[in-house]
């Protein structure tokens, strides 16, 4: 029988992060963070109104380079994309780039003429599908209704039980405000509502520091999923 979850009373948000979650059944070990690799890593093809979100795109960028950890994302050379992947180069792991764009969006000169091994397919479903494919953990950054859409679809596939990788936020935080914060209490929201199968709690690790996230990401529980009440 199908284990019915009933959403506990949700505590306030702390800012810029989200609490451990409690011990569980953890993936085998703890994981070198260079296990994550390749990150797929979603962000805003704009660089937003403030440098704060371009500034936290490049130190995310250079730890993934420091700690060995390599990057698939969309191919772009504009905005937090072009950014991310910027440091990586610049940090000297260009190599471990993948890039995949659609053939519209090359031919538009979107496409990052930097990296090595950029991979071109002919749709959207296409290019998300092989990025999630060579992907072995997930990031979202700050950007606009592309990342949310990559982003809930991750999710929607993790509670679904298509992918068992882990899925980060990185909250970056601008005028004291963390950029994913409202975002958040709206899938509290939707759990207390009962229109999901995971406690996004559990199955998201929400951080602003690059290097705790990826240390945390890297221990994270498999998520745990729940059937609805039938009534």
């Amino acid at each position: 029988m199908a284990k019915v979850w009933s959403a506990p009373p949700q505590p306030d948000l702390p800012s810029g992060t989200f609490p451990a979650v409690q011990p569980g059944a953890l993936r085998p070990g703890p994981l070198p963070s260079a296990m994550l690799s390749p990150l797929c890593v979603y962000c805003g093809a704009a660089k937003g109104k403030r440098p704060e979100y371009a500034d936290a795109a490049r130190a995310f960028g250079r730890v993934m380079a420091r700690r060995g950890v390599g990057l698939v994302y969309g191919g772009g050379s504009v905005g937090l994309m072009g950014v991310v992947a910027d440091a990586l180069i610049e940090a000297g792991a260009g190599d471990s780039i993948v890039g995949v764009i659609t053939r519209e969006l090359l031919d538009k000169e979107l496409g990052h003429r930097g990296i090595r091994d950029l991979r071109i397919v002919d749709s959207m479903h296409q290019r998300k599908k092989a990025m999630a494919d060579i992907a072995r953990g997930f990031v979202a950054l700050p950007g606009g209704v592309g990342t949310l859409d990559e982003l809930f679809e991750i999710i929607t596939w993790a509670q679904l039980a298509i992918h068992d990788c882990p899925i980060g936020v990185l909250n970056v935080k601008v005028d004291g405000k963390w950029f994913y914060d409202d975002l958040i209490r709206f899938l509290d929201h939707c759990a207390a509502e009962e229109f999901l199968r995971i406690d996004p709690r559990r199955a998201l690790v929400v951080d602003d520091d690059p290097d705790r996230l990826l240390d945390r990401m890297s221990t994270q529980p498999a998520v745990e999923r729940f059937g609805w009440k039938r009534t």
